[in-house]
């Protein structure tokens, strides 16, 4: 094979890497009711030859805020502008963007809350009236223009709504909706059309074994699939499920896919303090970890399977967060003792 072909072919097998986003309704999982809100919002709008109005998507990450505005996109057939929170650093920058957009444009931006105030201001009148106020010059001499702005749909996403101002938030007249977390199945059913696609043969225990170790996300579904690919491939393994855990096992992923440092945060407050309840300052210290990535990475999964409650007087290890460690629950411990 020559060598131009063979760096195609090597660019192409990247490419099929990177292209796990559904392309269509029919391969997007999941998140119904909000899939059915959007057909109905976007089949109106269509009757009516309006763009669709401003739609706001939030949730934690990797459950499909992006994907869901690149299917709108396709869906109506217009083109999509992507940028995020942070990139629009001035006033201008934003200017620059809107003024380069054509009639029924779709304009999609990620991480919103991460917006400038000064560039949040301008984009009222944008989002409401269509229309763009830029104020030229400085002190007596200062003059405000107005520029007339094609219609256009922004779409937005966001894992923290809280921090959207209410005039924003209360700007989004298509909808604002919340992605909820994935079940099995449907993660199970994600990973076997990526599989298909990546050109994976695995077995449903393999399948199962991923799916309930995903942390219900698609995101970390995928990311999975490709490092058991990747250790099936090097040790020459079949993709089964014994294969699936020795994989996830040496990323230090276990059966409820919990990491090193989610295990490491509940050993602590078991070992060191008792079970809890402990400050979130004092387990940072203890385990060196950022406060930050505690509250907003960590703790939020462990509340979720039930590992770990948040109480006014600090963090608790529960029961279930003793058994899946191996520690004795102190309520069996005292029993056992008594007796």
């Amino acid at each position: 094979m020559p060598k131009n072909d063979q760096k195609i072919e090597k660019n192409n097998d990247m490419y099929l890497d990177q292209t796990l986003r559904p392309t269509n309704w029919e391969d997007y999982i999941g998140q119904s009711t909000i899939k059915e809100n959007l057909r109905i919002l976007l089949a109106a709008a269509h009757e009516r030859n309006h763009p669709a109005e401003h739609i706001l998507f939030y949730g934690p990450p990797g459950l499909g805020k992006t994907t869901l505005a690149h299917l709108i996109a396709k869906e109506t057939g217009r083109q999509i502008k992507i940028t995020s929170g942070p990139a629009i650093e001035k006033v201008g920058d934003l200017a620059s963007i809107l003024t380069n957009l054509t009639p029924g444009d779709i304009m999609f931006i990620d991480e919103i809350h991460r917006l400038n105030k000064m560039v949040e201001e301008v984009l009222y009148p944008a989002m409401e009236s269509g229309v763009l106020d830029i104020i030229i010059g400085k002190g007596p001499s200062a003059r405000t223009i107005q520029l007339e702005l094609p219609p256009f749909t922004l779409i937005a996403a966001t894992t923290r709504i809280a921090l959207l101002s209410s005039p924003l938030r209360s700007r989004f007249s298509g909808g604002v909706f919340r992605l909820e977390f994935y079940s099995e199945e449907e993660i199970a059913e994600i990973i076997r059309r990526s599989a298909k696609i990546l050109g994976i043969t695995l077995e449903e225990g393999a399948i199962s074994e991923i799916a309930k170790r995903s942390r219900f996300t698609p995101r970390t579904a995928n990311y999975f699939l490709k490092r058991c690919r990747d250790y099936a491939q090097v040790h020459k393994q079949d993709l089964d499920q014994k294969t699936v855990f020795l994989a996830l096992s040496l990323l230090g992923i276990d059966e409820l896919g919990l990491s090193e440092s989610d295990r490491q945060v509940l050993t602590v407050i078991i070992e060191k303090f008792n079970g809890g309840p402990v400050g979130l300052s004092t387990i940072a210290a203890a385990t060196s970890e950022e406060e930050a990535t505690i509250e907003e990475v960590v703790e939020p999964y462990l509340i979720q399977r039930g590992l770990l409650e948040r109480t006014p007087r600090g963090r608790t290890a529960t029961r279930k967060a003793y058994e899946h460690l191996g520690f004795d629950f102190p309520g069996e411990i005292v029993q056992q003792e008594l007796l």
